[in-house]
């Protein structure tokens, strides 16, 4: 290695090297617009006592919770949480983030059960629920993945820009209301 200072056109390169998107294990905050939402499996099925992941087959018990509650003879119960894959667009950069149940709520304005009951009666609830997402302005949080497996950023948090942001569940209601009105 030579003693003499480096030229200039290495000092810029250097300086301006893109910053990766995350720092690795900090969070970062930043504003986006939703891009598209996957309406396809927008929530799955847990066990209520501990939330462990269970199949779509509604008589599939935890057999966790049933093993250890062999004493207790009900059966644990289930539930649903919300798991949203979405893209969203910073000023820079298009890419795909994974929302679970506590962001997700702040979007939809439901608990994942309350969405899944409505979407029964309305079939298309869930594609409409993308489309008047799509567009809204978010400040997100996005960590990486605590699962060496897992692909996508996790949406920490998130907080809608516009003023007037309605949940999409209160917008479903409307849009239904109104059709069934006419």
């Amino acid at each position: 290695m030579s003693n003499q200072p480096m030229k200039f056109d290495e000092t810029m390169k250097q300086q301006t090297r893109k910053r990766p998107l995350l720092e690795i294990d900090k969070p970062t905050t930043m504003m986006c617009t939703v891009v598209a939402v996957d309406h396809t499996t927008l929530c799955y099925r847990v066990c209520a006592l501990c939330e462990r992941t269970l199949s779509e087959n509604p008589t599939t018990a935890c057999k966790y919770c049933n093993f250890t509650n062999s004493f207790n003879p009900t059966a644990s119960g289930s539930k649903r949480l919300f798991r949203v894959l979405m893209s969203i667009a910073t000023d820079t950069k298009v890419f795909v983030v994974i929302m679970f149940d506590r962001a997700a709520r702040v979007l939809f304005g439901c608990s994942a059960d309350e969405f899944f009951d409505f979407a029964k009666i309305h079939p298309y609830a869930a594609m409409a629920a993308g489309r008047a997402l799509e567009g809204e302005m978010l400040t997100v949080t996005l960590t990486r993945p605590k699962n060496g497996n897992a692909q996508h950023l996790r949406v920490a948090s998130v907080v809608p820009l516009s003023s007037g942001f309605q949940p999409a569940i209160e917008t479903l209601r409307e849009l239904y209301r109104e059709k069934g009105a006419s």
